[in-house]
């Protein structure tokens, strides 16, 4: 993480990232980004970064068919049919296997990514030939610091 997070963080980005999660009604997230979360944030207890108070007692949806239970507080695990009835701001954090999901499910209405100027190895692509951004349009490109840039896609 420290080779893509820390050489590329500022206060622009950190002040975007929390408007960002102080602004989410919920979080929504694949097994894996839940795993990882629930074991960070739930450990922190003097509202660390100015959103540990907010994760942590914000609705979280967990989609996943392999997960049985969900110990971090308000957290819930859900059924892919199941977030088209949640209301609200829900982001999904990470979770690019859901976001492929969500995007052939027609439930996505934005899209906000971070892209920092550094390429690691083979990685995962966040769009693949299957999640097609037919229907989106870039509303927004901003160069927050560091290199790092915002770009937001918004459903047509």
């Amino acid at each position: 993480m420290n080779e893509w997070f820390a050489p590329f963080d500022s206060p622009e980005r950190q002040k975007y990232i929390r408007e960002s999660i102080h602004g989410s009604d919920g979080l929504l997230l694949g097994r894996t980004t839940y795993e990882m979360l629930s074991s960070y944030w739930p450990n922190l207890k003097n509202n660390e970064m100015d959103v540990a108070a907010k994760l942590n007692s914000m609705p979280k949806y967990v989609v996943s068919s392999s997960l049985k239970t969900s110990l971090w507080e308000n957290s819930k695990i859900i059924s892919i049919d199941e977030v088209a009835q949640l209301e609200g701001e829900i982001q999904v954090e990470g979770s690019s296997i859901l976001a492929e999901s969500l995007m052939k499910a027609g439930l996505v209405d934005e899209i906000h990514l971070l892209v920092h100027p550094v390429i690691m190895g083979t990685g995962k692509r966040f769009f693949r030939d299957e999640m097609h951004m037919k229907g989106m349009e870039l509303v927004k490109n901003e160069p927050i610091a560091n290199g790092v840039v915002l770009l937001c896609y918004r459903r047509k």
